[in-house]
């Protein structure tokens, strides 16, 4: 099965992808996470990646796109995977199905993960970064174990600019601007839907999994 989850910054979308591929057995596949790790392996997509970041501009789509099928294409991607943080823009979108079809392979469902505007703002401007991993933490929903180091791999953490309230709400129209032809898109294709997600992480997941298991026992029938 291979599902994306699209909304707005501090929709929860890479929460909810973790802990969704760990109860459909499926990997989760961030291109935030694809392209630092490329970058750090010195991949040669990698380097031509970093190449864009470290002038502070957008890594193209299509070298995005080349990256995230290179992953795709890996073994345990076979059967399915959670699709988080792409496509961004509805040309990501029709490339991402261009490239599914030369592989006879097709998206079978994306949720858009509504939230308000109070709610994102809450999320985001207690979130924290890890420096060095890209880990997320929040002050109040999720603190780390030492203030303001990563229980992970014990980077620094620290609070991104465009997280700061003044920020978010720009940050959210810009968002709802560029994603509306990519939601008229998957909704065209009868395959999006439409989920509530201001309340509790585990409702909103136990949500998404009963949306995924009726859409797999549909293509059954």
């Amino acid at each position: 099965m291979r599902i994306i989850l699209l909304g707005p910054p501090g929709a929860g979308k890479g929460t909810q992808a973790k802990t969704l591929a760990l109860e459909l057995r499926l990997p989760h596949i961030s291109t935030g996470d694809i392209l630092r790790k490329s970058a750090s392996l010195g991949t040669a997509l990698g380097l031509e990646a970093k190449d864009f970041m470290n002038k502070g501009v957008l890594v193209p789509d299509e070298l995005v796109t080349r990256m995230l099928m290179e992953r795709i294409d890996q073994p345990d991607a076979k059967s399915g995977f959670i699709l988080d943080g792409y496509p961004r823009t509805l040309a990501q979108a029709q490339a991402l199905d261009e490239k599914l079809k030369e592989r006879k392979l097709n998206i079978d469902f994306a949720v858009y993960l509504e939230t308000s505007e109070s709610v994102v703002i809450q999320r985001l401007g207690g979130r924290l970064v890890c420096s060095k991993c890209g880990a997320n933490f929040h002050l109040n929903n999720m603190p780390p174990k030492k203030e303001m180091i990563c229980d992970s791999c014990g980077g620094g953490l620290y609070q991104r600019s465009d997280d700061k309230e003044e920020t978010i709400s720009k940050r959210l129209q810009v968002y709802h601007s560029e994603s509306a032809p990519l939601v008229k898109y998957y909704q065209a294709q009868n395959i999006l839907y439409r989920l509530n997600a201001d309340g509790e992480p585990s409702i909103v997941l136990h949500q998404i999994i009963r949306m995924a298991k009726d859409h797999h026992d549909s293509l059954k029938v």
